[in-house]
C-alpha cells in the first residue's frame, strides 16, 4: 500500500554515440530485484566456452571477404556475333536478306538483348532488335543460360533462329575457364544484294536491276543552286469563261530540282478565299508522248515514261505567254535576281516590263426588287445594299427638339355605311419621326369595340412607289382634309389647340393654307367663348335648381307625346359641326319645333332660357339633359 511507483525501468540507453540494453535493477514500484542479472543469451555463451575461461579465447584466422555476384560480374558482357536471315517477298530483285547481329549475354543477371548494327541509307528499322532481358529457352519456364551458347550453333528466340558464328577474345576465354570446349569458328556470311551493289558501283549491271540511282548532275545542280529561287510577275486572264476574271499570280521556279510553284498574289478584301497555292510546287511537262493524247488525263499519273521535255528556266521569259496545266500565264516582269541570272546564264538583256491594259469594268445596273411588303420600305431597302444590313439613319436633332411633342386631330371615317361614318378617331401625329397613330375612344353601347386602330407608325401618301416614298407629315394635316391610311380614308374634322400653338411658334416651317384652316376652325369658338364669357345668363339659377328644372321638363313631356330622344340628340349634335357646343338660338328653335319639341311648355321655355348665352347663342349641353337616350 505505500508504493506509488509502478512504471517499469529503463533497459535501453546510449553510451559513447552506440545503444545498448541493460537488465533492469529495479522492478514496478522502485522494489529492488535480487534474481541472476545475466541474460539468457549471455548463460548460454558462457556454458558453451569452460576452458575458455581459464585458457582464454582460441584465435581463428580472419573470415574471407565476401562478393556478391552483382559486384563481381558487374560489366562483364559476353558478345557473340550472329545473323539471321528474312525473306523478302514484295521485291523483284532479291527473295531473301541476311541481317548481321550482335549478341549479349550479360552475367550480372543473365540477361540478353540483340544489336544490329546500322547502315546508312538501308530502309530498315535497324538498332535494338531486342531488350535486354532474360530470354525464355522453352515453353517450360526455363532461360536461357551461357552455358547453352557456342559458336558454330543455332538459337531461337521468339520465333526468329540467329546462327552464332563467332565470339570476342573475353567470351572465348570465360568459356573456357567453366570448361567449356568452344566449336571452332564460321564466317559471317554477308547479304547478296548488298555486296553486289557496293562491288558494282558503276557498273551497268545496275541498270539491269532496275536500281535508281541519282543522277551526278542532279546532286551538283542542288548543291550549286539550292535556295536560289527565280520569281516571275504574271496574270492570268480567265475572263474568256464564264464568271472569269483577270487574276495576278507569281510564278516560283526553284534551280535546285527545276520545280515549278504558282501562287496568287491576294488584294486586301478582294472577295477571294486565300489559297495557299495556286499550282503546288512540282516538275511541270511541257511535252507528253504521242501515246497518251487518247489516254484520259484526269486518271494518268505523269511519269518520265509519258513526258518528253520537262520545263526548264529557259522557257521563261517575260513579255511571253506560258501554257502552265492548261492555263495561260502572260509573264509581265521579273525582279533582280531573275535579271541577273538570265544575264549571266542565257546572255539575255532584254527585261522591259510590259504594261497591262486593264479592261474596263462594266457597270451593271443595280436592280432594285420590287417591296414585298414586310417591314418598312426602308429598312428591306438595306439588304439590297450591304450584306450585313444596317437600320436606316434617323434625323437625331429633329428627335430631340421634338422629344414627347404630339399633335392630336379628331378624324371622321369616310365610307358609304352610316354606321361606318359615325365613328371617330383620335389622330396623333409625332413630330420627332413623322409617325401617325390612330385611336378610337370606346362608346358605350355603340357595337363596336374601340381602343388601337393604328400602331405608331409612318402612313405613304396615295401614288408613291418604293422608289420614290413620301409619308404623310404635318403640312398636309388640315381641317377638312382627307387621308388615305393604308387604304382607309379619314376626313379630319377637328383639331387640339396645342397643334395650332404648335404650328404658330414654328410658322417657318408649316404652309399659311395649313395654319390658316386652323385658324379658322377655332376662330368662331373663340368668338363663342368670348361672347358666353361678357354675357349674363337671363337666369341664374343653382345647380339643384337646373336638376329640378329638368326634372319638371321631363314630367311635361312624358304627358305630351311621345318624341324620339335618339334621334333629337343626333340631329342637334349634327348640327353643331364644328363641335364648340353652341348653336344659333333661331337656328335652335327652328330645329326644335321640326323636331316636335313643345317649346311652349313652361319648363321647357323656361329651360331653354336657362340654357342662352347672349342674345342670340344657346348652349345646349343641358338641354339634352333632358332627353336621355
Amino acid at each position: 500500500p505505500q508504493k506509488t511507483s509502478f512504471h517499469r525501468s529503463q533497459t535501453l540507453g546510449y553510451k559513447n554515440g552506440y545503444a545498448f540494453s541493460r537488465l533492469p535493477t529495479v522492478g514496478p514500484g522502485g522494489q529492488r530485484l535480487y534474481a541472476n542479472q545475466l541474460s539468457e543469451d549471455e548463460i548460454d555463451d558462457l556454458s558453451s566456452k569452460r576452458l575458455a575461461l581459464t585458457y582464454g579465447q582460441a584465435k581463428r584466422a580472419p573470415p574471407s571477404a565476401f562478393i556478391p555476384a552483382h559486384v563481381a560480374l558487374d560489366k562483364k558482357v559476353l558478345k557473340f556475333n550472329a545473323y539471321f536471315q528474312e525473306d523478302v517477298p514484295i521485291s523483284t530483285v532479291e527473295h531473301q536478306r541476311i541481317r548481321q547481329v550482335v549478341i549479349n549475354y550479360y552475367l550480372e543477371d543473365d540477361s540478353m538483348c540483340v544489336m544490329e548494327p546500322l547502315v546508312k541509307n538501308s530502309g530498315l528499322w535497324q538498332g535494338k532488335l531486342l531488350r535486354r532481358h532474360r530470354v525464355p529457352k522453352n515453353g517450360r519456364g526455363d532461360y536461357y543460360h551461357w552455358k547453352d551458347l557456342n559458336r558454330a550453333m543455332d538459337i531461337t528466340m521468339y520465333g526468329r533462329t540467329y546462327r552464332i558464328v563467332d565470339c570476342d577474345p573475353f567470351t572465348q576465354v570465360f568459356l573456357k575457364s567453366q570448361g567449356i570446349e568452344l566449336n571452332p569458328a564460321e564466317e559471317m556470311v554477308s547479304d547478296p544484294y548488298t555486296e553486289l551493289l557496293r562491288l558494282s558501283q558503276g557498273n551497268p549491271i545496275i541498270q539491269r536491276l532496275n536500281y535508281e540511282v541519282p543522277e551526278p548532275d542532279k546532286l551538283k545542280q542542288f548543291l550549286t543552286y539550292d535556295k536560289q529561287v527565280l520569281r516571275f510577275y504574271a496574270v492570268w486572264d480567265d475572263t474568256d469563261n464564264a464568271f472569269g476574271e483577270t487574276l495576278s499570280c507569281i510564278i516560283y521556279y526553284y534551280l535546285a530540282d527545276d520545280t515549278v510553284e504558282v501562287r496568287e498574289v491576294f488584294k486586301k478584301n478582294g472577295g477571294r478565299y486565300p489559297f495557299p497555292a495556286l499550282i503546288k510546287r512540282q516538275r511541270l511537262p511541257k511535252a507528253f508522248v504521242d501515246e497518251i493524247n487518247t489516254f484520259p488525263s484526269c486518271v494518268l499519273e505523269i511519269t518520265k515514261q509519258e513526258v518528253l521535255e520537262w520545263y526548264t528556266a529557259k522557257d521563261f521569259a517575260v513579255g511571253k505567254s506560258t501554257n502552265l496545266l492548261g492555263r495561260t500565264f502572260f509573264i509581265y516582269d521579273c525582279d533582280e535576281f531573275t535579271r541577273n541570272f538570265y544575264r549571266d546564264k542565257f546572255g539575255i538583256t532584254d527585261f522591259q516590263p510590259v504594261k497591262l491594259k486593264q479592261k474596263p469594268l462594266e457597270e451593271v445596273p443595280q436592280i432594285i426588287p420590287p417591296y414585298n411588303g414586310y417591314g418598312m420600305p426602308e429598312d428591306s431597302l438595306q439588304n439590297c445594299f450591304s450584306l450585313f444590313p444596317k437600320p436606316p439613319k434617323k434625323d437625331v436633332v429633329k428627335m430631340l427638339v421634338n422629344s414627347n411633342k404630339v399633335l392630336r386631330y379628331q378624324v371622321a371615317l369616310e365610307s358609304p355605311n352610316p354606321v361606318e361614318r359615325k365613328r371617330r378617331f383620335i389622330l396623333s401625329y409625332f413630330p420627332s419621326d413623322d409617325t401617325i397613330s390612330i385611336y378610337e375612344p370606346r362608346v358605350r353601347n355603340s357595337g363596336i369595340t374601340g381602343g388601337k386602330y393604328l400602331a405608331k407608325t409612318r402612313v405613304p401618301k396615295p401614288g408613291s412607289t418604293p422608289d420614290n416614298l413620301t409619308y404623310y407629315n404635318a403640312s398636309d394635316l388640315t381641317i377638312g382634309s382627307t387621308i388615305e391610311v393604308f387604304g382607309h380614308r379619314f376626313v379630319i374634322t377637328g383639331a387640339d389647340e396645342y397643334v395650332l400653338n404648335y404650328m404658330e411658334s414654328n410658322a417657318e416651317h408649316f404652309p399659311a393654307a395649313t395654319l390658316q384652316s386652323l385658324r379658322d376652325h377655332f376662330h368662331p369658338q373663340q368668338v363663342v367663348m368670348e361672347a358666353a364669357n361678357s354675357a349674363i345668363p337671363l337666369l341664374d339659377i343653382s345647380k339643384q335648381e337646373l336638376d329640378e328644372l329638368i326634372a319638371q321638363a321631363q314630367e311635361e313631356l312624358k304627358h305630351n307625346k311621345p318624341l324620339d330622344n335618339m334621334n333629337i340628340r343626333e340631329v342637334i349634335l349634327q348640327r353643331d359641326k364644328d363641335g364648340s357646343g353652341i348653336l344659333n338660338k333661331a337656328e335652335f328653335l327652328a330645329l326644335c319645333e321640326s323636331l316636335s319639341v313643345p317649346t311652349s311648355s313652361a319648363s321647357v321655355h323656361k329651360l331653354i332660357e336657362r340654357c342662352c348665352c347672349g342674345e342670340d347663342k344657346i348652349k345646349y349641353e343641358d338641354f339634352l339633359r333632358a332627353f336621355p337616350s
